[in-house]
């Protein structure tokens, strides 16, 4: 993870975690009502002073509440703007994803193949949906797309790999890798990855 990225996902941590708290989360909305002071809160809440600083602190750091200075003592509010500003950039889509852009996509689609696959054979048919999705998706890449094949062609590249090549003909058919009409068969290209689809097993 590069710099860039782990500076957003600390921020993503510490805004997640400002908020993970049911103290601070009441903190926030009484600030969002109107300034107050740490005494202030400390007695609406019935909670001890010193507690109520540490979580004002921790909110402070996550740039959720600022503090000015009163007489003698520090009245805080929320700082509404930040929290708006955060909440639109860090919680967006994107910054999600990118959240998750260093880890392998592929993990478990390996951890199924090694389990299941032995020397190109499929030692059997997995019964969950998302297991068997990985072998079909696997079996999709045998066929050229912009070429038909006759049924028996199909049953000839499966068959090879296990013995029930039906099922797996249908299975290719169901979660729309192939398409078929009149006995011949086709790829079904698709821009994004086919949707996951109840199996027929």
């Amino acid at each position: 993870m590069d710099s860039n990225m782990e500076n957003q996902f600390d921020r993503l941590l510490e805004f997640f975690k400002a908020l993970a708290d049911q103290s601070r989360l009441k903190i926030i909305g009484l600030l969002a009502q109107q300034p107050r002071s740490g005494d202030e809160l400390a007695a609406m809440l019935g909670l001890s002073g010193p507690t109520v600083s540490h979580h004002l602190q921790y909110l402070q750091h996550a740039g959720l509440v600022e503090a000015r200075a009163q007489q003698y003592y520090n009245v805080y509010s929320l700082r509404v703007d930040q929290l708006n500003s955060m909440a639109k950039e860090i919680l967006s889509t994107e910054k999600l994803r990118q959240v998750a852009d260093d880890i392998d996509q592929d993990a478990y689609a390996k951890k199924v193949m090694q389990v299941y696959v032995v020397d190109g054979k499929l030692k059997q048919i997995p019964t969950q949906l998302k297991k068997i999705e990985v072998i079909i998706r696997w079996l999709a890449k045998l066929f050229e797309p912009g070429r038909t094949y006759t049924e028996m062609q199909v049953n000839e590249i499966i068959k090879p790999i296990n013995e029930d090549y039906a099922t797996l003909r249908r299975e290719l058919i169901d979660m729309h890798y192939l398409d078929r009409k009149n006995g011949v068969y086709w790829v079904i290209e698709h821009e994004t990855p086919p949707p996951s689809l109840t199996s027929q097993l």
